[in-house]
């Protein structure tokens, strides 16, 4: 199990708290894996919006 810093989990809190408008405790309920899912598909979905190129290290 790995652990992360509280300012990696705040991030990860206000990011999804600022697009989807969830309470911080939907977003406490969600493990680690399901938040950092979310961050990421946010993320690509703004890169395609932005006509960003796709980052060559990204699976």
């Amino acid at each position: 199990m790995s652990l992360y810093t509280y300012n990696e989990l705040m991030k990860q809190i206000s990011f999804l708290s600022y697009y989807f408008h969830w309470s911080l405790d939907d977003i406490l309920d969600l493990s680690h894996l399901s938040r950092e899912q979310f961050c990421t598909q946010i993320n690509q979905i703004h890169r395609e919006i932005n006509h960003e190129p796709k980052n060559i290290f990204e699976l």
